[in-house]
């Protein structure tokens, strides 16, 4: 067994494989860029080498870089984590040139899984399910089109050496090719250095099931059961869960035995995981194959109770499996959400910044949180937006929502941006409850975007008890009298409530349905944790002004707690209107300015595509919002943007 591996990685999956080393009893040496000076992982490790600037193409995707830190700290190994180098067999033979072992696949199976065109015929002569396509190379956006017209719309037009939902588009028609074609191209290019593009039917009502596999050095080859990661937007993967609410027995193991018999095709060592698309059906087809560690590893380890960073470690270091197919067993339900750093009301536009509130739920039975940050930790643009990754596991599928919703409420972030609102939204649906999913299922859930849930009357009554609560206990804190009537100002309507101490708590009283609340809630705790009508209830509290915003169940609201006299006056108060913006065409999130394309003077139409905005790896097309003449550039080609910087103005 190693004495000392490296982590060729950062955030919350290099902590999370330090966990496991840890646990085994070897040494950690995490490498990070200057802008992760301070990152958890590396206070994490037992030794931390810087490997060079912020950029990841100087740093975390540096061969030379990697190797030398190796060698400086003495490491026998490397764990590649999921992304950067994960899947590049340059480095595995750079490693094994340096006689440093590789904890993953060999190089071979690398590159045949990792080329997307590749892969899809070995795995056609491995027997495996595949979707019809055009595997060879295309040469411009004209072809593409020619091509996906035969094929059939709607296509997926996909980067041959792609992951991560990047360059990844559909197209349902001939413009909608050559721009994809060209988009994914250029994603492409600058994420993996290759821009080669493959085209392959889009099938209708899709559900994304993967199966994970584990193969040691000794022929040994198993799967771990199936993860459905249908709830997708952009092509990346939202929520995750294990099993699947559409497989039977029978089909998993038909979809398990063609996962295993395609990793024994290409001599597969380590974990790994095949992907399939589904349709109702229970019709399943060959995807890709991921030759590393998967982000939603977790809800196989919590229905398995395997360690699969263990296994890998094992597999590396030359051990047999310990278990048969025969052994696996799968018990209860598993969810992952992850916790993004973005802006779901604005079209998910990345947020960078620091975490100047991080407070996650307290792991236990049933809840685990993998993250890689701490409250003071910086988000950067340079990297991939994920905060953390929210796993619970039930006896039922059921059970597991209900621990997941809890666990969202009681999760705190400020400073930033995030999803978590999004996210609790989404499992409170009652077609996710149903488990009628689809890859399709954020775009129809959600058709002009997400906006903050409505708020059911129940819930809205709950909340508006529990903003009465908070401001008594502000008065109390204040050493001031606490009147027996407050008046709640919510979307413009005022709720005369009165109050009075009971039970340890504050009755507040609306006539029709008095609401005891009770709670060991201080003025400044960013949550409320304590009980309504005796009902759990957990709220989280951020103070805006003289109001308080409240988040619950993927629902927010904007109280105002008033004394009657006061409620009378502000209701009187005139309301200023927000200034007219529409002239202009600002960046929705900080990022690099890729390109412009117009001049000023020049006249566009709605729909038209006006400038490229590359964040966090993805491009974003930023389009007219309605006809007009380009009056001025504010930015050019190559100019970093700050959120809501000016582009561009219209007449």
């Amino acid at each position: 067994m190693f004495d000392k591996i490296l982590i060729a990685n950062r955030g919350e999956i290099a902590c999370r494989i330090i966990r496991s080393a840890r646990k085994m009893g070897i040494g950690t040496v995490a490498v990070f860029s200057e802008a992760d000076r301070t990152a958890l992982h590396v206070e994490m490790a037992d030794e931390a080498v810087c490997i060079g600037p912020a950029a990841s193409s100087q740093s975390y995707l540096a061969i030379d870089k990697i190797v030398a830190a190796c060698r400086e700290a003495g490491a026998r190994a490397v764990h590649p984590g999921f992304g950067f180098l994960a899947e590049n067999g340059d480095f595995v033979e750079a490693l094994e040139a340096a006689g440093i072992v590789f904890i993953g696949p060999p190089a071979g199976a690398l590159r045949a899984m990792g080329d997307k065109i590749e892969s899809k015929r070995l795995a056609e002569k491995a027997g495996v399910n595949t979707v019809p396509g055009h595997m060879e190379l295309i040469a411009d956006e004209d072809e593409a089109a020619k091509i996906s017209a035969k094929i059939g719309y709607p296509v997926m037009i996909k980067a041959s050496a792609g992951g991560g939902g990047k360059g990844m588009r559909i197209a349902r028609d001939d413009a909608g090719a050559r721009e994809g074609f060209t988009s994914a191209r250029n994603e492409a290019r600058a994420s993996f250095g290759d821009e080669r593009i493959f085209i392959e039917k889009f099938i209708e009502q899709p559900r994304h099931i993967e199966i994970q596999v584990m193969a040691d050095g000794h022929g040994n080859i198993i799967h771990l059961g199936e993860r459905e990661c249908s709830i997708q937007r952009r092509h990346q993967k939202v929520i995750e869960e294990s099993p699947s609410p559409l497989l039977d027995a029978e089909t998993r193991a038909a979809m398990g035995a063609q996962a295993v018999a395609l990793a024994r095709a290409v001599d597969y060592r380590s974990a790994g995981t095949v992907e399939f698309i589904a349709d109702a059906d229970k019709n399943f087809y060959f995807l890709e194959m991921n030759t590393r560690i998967q982000v939603e590893h977790p809800v196989t380890e919590l229905v398995t109770g395997l360690d699969i960073v263990e296994w890998m470690i094992r597999a590396a270091a030359g051990e047999a499996l310990p278990l048969k197919q025969a052994d696996v067993k799968m018990t209860g339900w598993a969810l992952e959400a992850r916790v993004y750093a973005e802006d779901p009301l604005r079209n998910f536009m990345p947020s960078i910044g620091r975490l100047a509130r991080y407070r996650e739920p307290a792991a236990g039975p049933g809840l685990r949180i993998d993250s890689g940050v701490v409250e003071g930790s910086e988000i950067s643009m340079h990297y991939d937006p994920m905060i953390a990754k929210v796993v619970t596991h039930g006896a039922t599928r059921g059970a597991a929502i209900a621990q997941m919703q809890t666990a969202l409420d009681s999760f705190v972030i400020g400073g930033i941006k995030h999803n978590i609102s999004f996210l609790a939204a989404v499992i409170a649906k009652d077609r996710f409850r149903d488990g009628r999913l689809t890859t399709e299922f954020i775009a129809e859930e959600f058709p002009d975007g997400f906006h903050m849930a409505e708020v059911p009357e129940a819930t809205r009554e709950a909340l508006i008890a529990v903003a009465i609560f908070l401001q008594c206990r502000v008065a109390e804190r204040s050493r001031m009298p606490v009147p027996d009537t407050w008046v709640a100002r919510l979307d413009g309507e005022s709720h005369a409530r009165g109050v009075r101490p009971e039970d340890g708590g504050i009755l507040v009283i609306d006539g029709t349905g008095d609401y005891l609340v009770q709670s060991d809630w201080r003025p400044g705790d960013s949550l409320f944790q304590g009980r309504i009508q005796d009902r759990p209830l957990c709220v989280q509290v951020e103070r805006r002004g003289p109001a308080f915003r409240l988040r619950h169940g993927g629902a927010e609201v904007e109280i105002q707690v008033l004394r009657p006299r006061v409620a009378e006056l502000a209701a009187r108060m005139p309301v200023k209107a927000p200034p007219d913006l529409s002239r202009f065409l600002l960046s929705p999130m900080p990022g690099l300015l890729v390109k412009l394309e117009v001049e000023g003077g020049q006249e566009v139409k709605q729909g038209e595509v006006l400038a490229v905005v590359e964040a966090m790896k993805m491009e974003n097309i930023l389009r007219a919002g309605r006809d007009g003449i380009v009056a001025k550039l504010h930015a050019k080609a190559g100019d970093s943007l700050a959120v809501d910087q000016t582009i561009l103005e219209f007449e």
